[in-house]
């Protein structure tokens, strides 16, 4: 088998492991995928955690890559693949791990990032390359690997089903009441600052609470950092002497799954977070997300600007102070940055002001 595809492959592998918000991103290729080659089989290895998220897409076999087994996740997934072969392996994920994993996958075409992007020597583990295409959005990247198969149109659906349940649920957090959910922290990763200030959040929640009277619900993982943030918002002096604002919060971080946290964002009015999975999430629900860029750049792994076919405009929801942290920390314009560079200073939050972030409130609930 060549590049481009004379005909649709009988079955295709897609790997990407992980994290949350690139398996997100990742959708649309599937839908892209099941729309145009029906009768394509496919096959999707991933982590755990990220299984939990569309584990339920119809047409999909998922294989679950569980990276806490060691060596032994390697092993299963051997097992799984054993006397099996695929026309096309969508190697999607440039990381060691991934590396690995792809071995254990026998398949004609490997297909991987071009050489500047496949990071960690993945181009010594693919057979065929995606075309080299500068300042992408994550999402645009991955629809390279359908336009390397001769796939050029596109579905932006992202379709992530949402089980009656876990609906159910989410009606009884909401009640009667408009919502905001607020998603606070990303996850930990040395020397990456994405988290604005506690000070900032618990003021933003009092003039949500006051101004538009929403109940405010906070969201994230179980991790450490996660919580520990959140414990830090509702500990702030505003809500002692305003004791009645903690009547309008809930505090889920660490208490939801992923599908309970997709079901709860279709009830919101906005999300706010910054470059984070449930951000992610939120805007292929198609829930409006107010953004906190500055670290890293929305261009490239902001929420997706889905009426643009190739996107690199900002979302006007995102508050993008990514160009003057650029030039603040590293003496560098947007345009001689290399593309996807961080911003590897903490103080570069402060840049980001409540009244940036106020006033995407008010353009959401439709202040004048």
């Amino acid at each position: 088998m060549s590049l481009p595809l004379s005909k649709a492959p009988a079955n295709l592998c897609l790997l990407r492991l992980s994290a949350i918000g690139d398996v997100t991103h990742a959708l649309p290729i599937v839908r892209t995928l099941q729309h145009y080659w029906p009768e394509t089989k496919i096959t999707w290895i991933i982590g755990r955690l990220e299984h939990q998220l569309v584990k339920d897409i119809e047409g999909v076999e998922f294989i679950v890559f569980d990276k806490s087994l060691g060596f032994k996740a390697y092993q299963n997934l051997r097992q799984a693949l054993q006397g099996r072969h695929f026309d096309v392996l969508l190697h999607m994920q440039v990381s060691l791990r991934a590396n690995i994993a792809g071995l254990c996958v026998p398949a004609s075409i490997r297909l991987g990032f071009d050489k500047k992007r496949a990071k960690d020597f993945q181009w010594l583990f693919t057979n065929a390359r995606i075309n080299a295409v500068k300042c992408q959005h994550v999402l645009d990247g991955f629809f390279e690997f359908l336009k390397a198969l001769g796939l050029s149109d596109r579905k932006l659906e992202w379709g992530i089903p949402i089980p009656l349940a876990d609906e159910q649920w989410a009606n009884s957090i909401v009640s009667d009441k408009r919502v905001l959910v607020i998603n606070p922290s990303s996850s930990q990763r040395a020397n990456n600052w994405r988290n604005w200030s506690a000070d900032n959040y618990a003021e933003l929640i009092a003039y949500a609470i006051e101004q538009y009277d929403l109940k405010v619900v906070l969201t994230g993982g179980p991790a450490d950092n996660e919580v520990a943030l959140a414990k830090d918002i509702l500990s702030h002096g505003l809500f002692t002497d305003k004791i009645h604002l903690l009547n309008s919060i809930d505090n889920l971080v660490g208490k939801t799954s992923l599908k309970q946290l997709a079901a709860l964002m279709t009830k919101a009015v906005a999300v706010i977070a910054p470059d984070t999975g449930p951000a992610h999430i939120a805007n292929a629900l198609g829930v409006a997300v107010i953004g906190l860029y500055v670290t890293s750049n929305p261009r490239r792994t902001g929420p997706y600007v889905t009426n643009a076919r190739n996107s690199s405009g900002v979302d006007g929801l995102t508050v993008n102070k990514y160009p003057e942290a650029l030039l603040k920390y590293e003496g560098l314009s947007e345009a001689d940055a290399p593309w996807g560079k961080r911003v590897r200073n903490p103080d570069a939050l402060a840049l980001i002001s409540l009244a940036d972030v106020k006033a995407k409130l008010d353009k959401v609930c439709g202040a004048d």
